[in-house]
């Protein structure tokens, strides 16, 4: 019996022990010819075994990338590709670029950037300003539902600039609606308390007491 502490360690593990001994035993040929006619053949297996790589652009490729990897780059066959050089694999990965419509302020919706957009076209006036003034006024609801601590009307002002990429400007002088209007704190009940001090209760709660004829 052949224990899994006892096996090589496998180099890709999706493709499995069977192709590991295949490249193994590839290596091992010493006709040329018939070393690359067989990893031919390992390469229609490792399709089959390993199905997600057909959904990767170059697919082909990147199988006889796999196949020259699981062998160490120890075997030497005339494929359609050469192999993939050791610098290429120990090179980290780019970071991936994220949108910007994705991660900036997405809290205030698509909605409000929508406004926003089509209030950049209008012509500066008392109803531009009007509209300026009422989407500021939103964004600063819709800020402090996402985050019910506080936000100052200096960050709303900042924010629309931003989304309006510098075009929607609100006066420094503007009151946006106040914090207290948007966020209802919790109200406390006091009990009440009757003359003599003692706690009120409420007296349909009694019993009543039976009256002795």
């Amino acid at each position: 019996m052949e224990y899994n502490t006892a096996r090589n360690h496998l180099i890709i593990p999706e493709y499995g022990r069977n192709i590991q001994k295949m490249v193994d035993y590839a290596i091992t040929i010493e006709n040329r010819e018939k070393r690359t006619e067989t990893a031919r053949a390992i390469i229609v297996s490792m399709s089959q075994m390993n199905p997600a790589i057909k959904d990767t652009r170059d697919f082909d490729q990147v199988l006889w990338d796999h196949l020259h990897i699981i062998s160490k780059f120890k075997l030497d066959v005339d494929g359609p590709y050469p192999p993939p050089s050791m610098e290429k694999l120990n090179k980290k990965p780019e970071r991936l670029q994220y949108s910007d419509k994705k991660i900036v302020l997405r809290h205030y919706g698509k909605h409000i950037i929508n406004i926003i957009n089509k209030a950049n076209d209008y012509e500066d006036g008392d109803e531009k300003d009007a509209l300026i003034f009422a989407i500021a006024n939103q964004m600063k609801k819709s800020y402090l539902r996402w985050n019910r601590d506080s936000v100052n009307d200096a960050t709303i002002a900042k924010h629309l600039l931003e989304l309006s990429k510098g075009k929607l400007i609100l006066p420094e002088n503007a009151q946006l609606i106040a914090i207290s209007d948007v966020v209802q704190r919790p109200k406390k009940y006091k009990k009440k308390v009757s003359q003599k001090g003692s706690t009120y209760s409420n007296p349909y709660n009694k019993r009543k007491k039976r009256k002795i004829s």
